[in-house]
């Protein structure tokens, strides 16, 4: 660990992002259609390692049921639009013609209607009744009041996300949620975050989590560096969180808890970046949100952008460049790594040598800074 003199009275670790790490190729190659991307969760297993984030832009009940069907893991945000208002299509057109600058007091106005339960057992039912895995997202905050909704409604796993999810919360106004004694009384696994840290993350794995998201959400969209002064450089969060892992593998006797990337996965070559420091699976957003299914046609914001007192996020746009089948799987007709992602994740394996996810892992990076 290398720590950097920031003044005399302070510090700092040297971090890595994505862009900073590069994968290096083995004396082994192998052809690519040798080469499996499936990844299992509890008794879920996936044909690909991809988690769509819980977003309205990027989600709705429609490509959850799509992604789903293409063998990656659709969430839907149980906060959303969706679970708000009856038709929300008419809103997700008037978002994405809103003037720039106006965008978000009109996202704050749309997003304080209420959330409804019968809406989340409508739309959780729909995923269902397609065949596909369901999963829904909760903020931390809200969990106590609408998981029973949820899981009445059949959800097969539970994702609570958050900017920052602690295992310690403190609060003097409020009981804070405990996070073991939930997770221990529910009959679905649980994927909790964000943490980029490996201490947080051990403590998130103790609470009995079956997967661990690295990372502060949002993406592209959000601006939590800016506002709160918060970050860490993925590469280095992604294999501290795998680092907290193996230790608790160690320490539960044998209880292994899956390590999801979420943040900075914006190309294909992030993707499997974050797998060679350690991920299990990757969640996106931008590069989902690009879909010609997408619902937010061409745009992309996450939860931190209308957030009622201190907004940490913004609609941006992203463009629409293709369906999400090509997008996932290809054929791609553009050289940026924004399309068939799965496909260059397959050939990024077979040029190492590996024909599995989870060996993948132990690949050799290299530093470029």
């Amino acid at each position: 660990m290398v720590e950097i003199e920031i003044g005399r009275g302070k510090r700092g670790r040297q971090a890595y992002a994505f862009d900073d790490v590069a994968i290096v190729p083995s004396r082994r190659t192998r052809d690519p259609e040798e080469v499996s991307t499936h990844w299992q969760i509890d008794a879920y297993r996936f044909e690909i390692p991809l988690v769509a984030a819980p977003m309205d832009s990027v989600m709705s009940p429609a490509t959850a049921i799509a992604l789903g069907q293409t063998g990656g893991l659709g969430v839907l945000d149980l906060e959303g639009l969706w679970t708000r208002y009856e038709d929300p299509e008419p809103l997700l057109e008037e978002i994405a013609g809103l003037e720039e600058g106006k965008a978000l007091n009109r996202l704050q106005e749309i997003y304080a209607a209420p959330v409804r339960e019968d809406l989340i057992a409508d739309r959780l039912r729909e995923i269902r009744d397609a065949g596909v895995t369901v999963a829904g997202a909760l903020s931390p905050p809200r969990v106590k009041r609408y998981h029973q909704a949820v899981l009445d409604a059949g959800v097969d796993i539970m994702v609570i996300r958050g900017t920052t999810v602690s295992a310690e919360h403190v609060s003097g106004r409020a009981e804070p949620l405990n996070l073991k004694q939930f997770i221990y009384e529910l009959d679905v696994p649980v994927i909790v975050g964000g943490c980029a840290t490996y201490q947080a993350a051990l403590h998130l794995m103790r609470t009995g989590a079956a997967g661990v998201l690295v990372g502060f959400g949002g993406g592209s969209s959000h601006t939590t560096r800016s506002v709160l002064g918060l970050t860490v450089p993925m590469a280095t969060a992604v294999a501290d969180v795998a680092a907290a892992r193996r230790d608790y593998l160690d320490e539960s006797g044998g209880r292994y808890v899956h390590v999801i990337a979420d943040g900075s996965i914006g190309r294909s070559g992030d993707i499997a970046k974050a797998i060679a420091c350690g991920a299990d699976a990757v969640m996106v957003g931008s590069p989902l949100a690009r879909a010609a299914e997408a619902p937010g046609r061409g745009w992309h914001w996450g939860s931190e952008a209308h957030h009622a007192d201190l907004p940490r996020g913004e609609r941006v746009q992203v463009g629409t460049i293709g369906p999400l089948a090509e997008i996932l799987g290809g054929p791609s007709y553009r050289a940026d790594g924004s399309m068939n992602l799965i496909g260059a994740l397959r050939r990024a394996m077979a040029t190492t040598g590996y024909t599995e996810v989870k060996e993948f892992q132990r690949v050799e990076v290299t530093v470029l800074r």
